[in-house]
């Protein structure tokens, strides 16, 4: 499993909180085809993704992925490969607010 939690600093900037947008058809579309692409890939036989939107303060879980296996190299692996892909091809969009300001984190690292 990974869960991702909302940090308390980013660059050295404190983080108040997080929100998220998403075009929910098309983001639950990808991650369907995220899932799908992860089971060619590794022999694994389930992949859940849930990935939150709207306001997230600081400790909170926006996005829980679990893969199950019969080796845990495969879910592993899998696993990193859906966090990584999500990150770079889900239209789900994150604004970091600061005590000084916000942004709008590119969506791709």
């Amino acid at each position: 499993m990974f869960i991702g939690t909302v940090r308390n600093a980013t660059k050295g900037r404190p983080v108040i909180r997080l929100e998220f947008e998403a075009y929910e058809p098309m983001a639950i579309a990808e991650m369907e085809k995220i899932v799908e692409k992860a089971e060619e890939k590794w022999p694994i036989q389930k992949a859940l993704i849930h990935h939150r939107t709207g306001i997230l303060e600081v400790g909170e879980v926006p996005v829980i992925i679990a893969v199950s296996a019969a080796h845990r190299a495969a879910a592993f692996d899998a696993c990193r490969y859906i966090i990584d892909t999500l990150k770079q091809t889900v239209p789900i969009w994150k604004k970091e607010v600061f005590e000084d300001g916000e942004v709008w984190v590119a969506a791709h690292p």
